[in-house]
């Protein structure tokens, strides 16, 4: 049965260079995208750019810019990393659209219709200086948790998240002085009552989930959950739906989450579709909810947005497969702007293949705990398995003289094409189960075993001694190469595309393809080029 496939990526900040860090944890929805359309299954992959928030008024204060030309500048910058990366959103779009505001006003009146948005006066770090409230990551506090000093946001030690009397006692980092306790009013998303559908919901969830995802929700909701603000003082943001609230907006947290709903409904309103298929129950078709981010954004993705579509309506689906990545470290350090060791996306697509930092992030990347990249580390990868395994395989079989450009008509070896047919398998069952890196390692067993076959076979011997054996070990040497181009789709689109457009075949299968005989090569270009010593320094 084709299944409807909603796969929602983690949005980014608009306020910096997207970098190595921040794509490591979103290639793995463009992997179950990709498996998942070669399956036949309807796939929706939707994201954005999250817009408001304090980090994007920070950066235009520090600019001398509006908001608006900071975010129009990153989410441009960020549309052409995912475009040269090879990422196949289906939608990709950003907050500040009137689209998206609509559509949150919409969800938080449903909310407040349904009694879960209150009003709560409370006190308030107040900027005399400043001569505002100012929140989270506007002040400098001392973690309850860990005692590290940290933006109010979320702990950048611990990942301890703040609760609002966590920042009383605060420092403005806009101006540097302290803050005074004031009360203010602000609006409030109940979140304490939905303890116990929320645990239901991680008790059904969490064999879909990563280690870290389940340790990390299962402490959220045994330190009790907190109600959460609706509502800030800002004038950046989407406007809250009630009188009496002109000077604040809806808070980045609830506004941003709500993104993966409204970029489904408004790609669904642009072709004809109805935005329910995906996100509601429905007897007439399997679904599958993905959520995949880095391990900054676990409760927000297993608690907070579940409670919401909860608390909105019952028919919507839960995302039960949260994919989590841990964190990508460079040179043995955490990726900071401060140290500057977080090289910018277009930088290192300016420089490297594409492909290749795509294989790299899955094969070394931070699928269940923290990895490490090294310019040393990519250039032995790059050059051992990519170029000298798989590129070598795909150039020395379809470039070799004796076959003039064209398949041999020979006879498949069946044990060869039932490996095959079992990496199918084995490699789908690895993606959907969310292990990235098991599954590239398996495709990549094939490409061993293919390397294997022809130095066994020695086809250039067989070439002058035996015409007919020959034409059997190339023939199947190319039909190894054929199915490749549909394995190695997810990971490496664009030399698994290449590999199609060789070989004359049609978009990615997840099934057994066989390249008829006489079939014309065409012009055969090597798929990677090997890099020296000084392409990393």
């Amino acid at each position: 049965m084709q299944k409807k496939v909603l796969i929602g990526i983690a949005w980014t900040y608009a306020n910096s260079d997207i970098h190595l860090g921040h794509v490591s944890a979103y290639i793995p929805g463009d992997v179950l995208a990709r498996y998942h359309r070669a399956t036949g299954d309807d796939v929706l992959m939707v994201s954005g750019t999250d817009c408001h928030g304090t980090p994007t008024t920070e950066r235009a204060i520090r600019e001398g810019k509006t908001p608006t030309e900071i975010v129009n500048h990153y989410h441009e910058q960020y549309v052409e990393v995912f475009r040269k990366l090879g990422m196949s959103y289906d939608y990709y779009t950003m907050t500040t659209t009137p689209y998206h505001a609509e559509k949150v006003q919409q969800m938080v009146r449903t909310l407040h219709e349904h009694g879960y948005i209150y009003p709560k006066t409370e006190p308030a770090s107040f900027c005399p200086k400043c001569n505002k409230f100012v929140y989270d990551r506007e002040v400098e506090v001392v973690c309850p948790k860990c005692g590290s000093v940290s933006k109010g946001d979320q702990c950048g030690n611990c990942d301890y998240v703040f609760l609002p009397q966590d920042l009383l006692k605060a420092k403005c980092r806009i101006c540097g002085s302290e803050t005074e306790i004031r009360d203010n009013t602000n609006l409030y998303f109940a979140l304490s009552k939905f303890d116990k559908p929320l645990r239901e919901h991680f008790n059904k969830s969490k064999g879909y989930w990563r280690k870290n995802t389940v340790n990390e929700t299962e402490k959220f909701l045994d330190e009790g959950l907190q109600d959460r603000a609706v509502t800030r003082d800002l004038n950046w943001g989407v406007k809250v739906p009630f009188e009496g609230y002109d000077d604040k907006r809806i808070y980045v947290w609830i506004e941003a989450l709500w993104g993966y709903v409204s970029a489904t409904q408004a790609y669904c309103d642009e072709h004809g579709l109805d935005w329910r298929d995906w996100w509601f129950k429905s007897s007439e078709h399997e679904n599958l909810v993905y959520m995949c981010h880095g391990k900054d954004n676990i409760v927000f993705h297993t608690i907070i947005f579940p409670a919401l579509l909860m608390a909105t309506d019952s028919r919507f689906l839960m995302p039960e497969h949260c994919v989590s990545s841990e964190f990508l470290n460079i040179d043995g350090e955490k990726i900071s702007k401060s140290k500057g060791n977080g090289w910018p996306m277009l930088d290192m697509l300016a420089k490297f293949d594409a492909d290749s930092l795509r294989y790299f992030c899955i094969a070394n990347g931070p699928e269940k705990r923290d990895s490490n990249f090294t310019f040393a580390d990519y250039h032995a990868v790059h050059n051992g398995e990519i170029v000298n395994k798989f590129g070598n395989f795909v150039n020395r079989t379809l470039k070799f003289k004796g076959l003039e450009g064209y398949l041999p008509n020979g006879k498949m070896d069946e044990s060869i094409r039932a490996e095959i047919e079992h990496t199918y398998k084995s490699v789908g069952e690895s993606i959907e189960g969310a292990n990235f890196k098991d599954a590239l390692n398996k495709v990549m067993e094939l490409v061993d075993l293919g390397n294997k076959y022809y130095d066994t076979q020695e086809p250039w011997k067989l070439f002058k001694e035996d015409e007919k054996k020959f034409n059997d070990v190339m023939y199947t040497c190319v039909q190894i190469i054929a199915n490749l181009g549909n394995l190695m789709d997810p990971f490496m689109p664009f030399s698994a595309k290449k590999i199609r457009d060789f070989l004359g075949l049609d978009k990615a299968k997840w099934e057994y393809v066989n390249v008829d005989c006489d079939r014309d090569f065409g012009t055969i270009e090597p798929l990677f080029t090997r890099l020296t010593e000084k392409d990393v320094m």
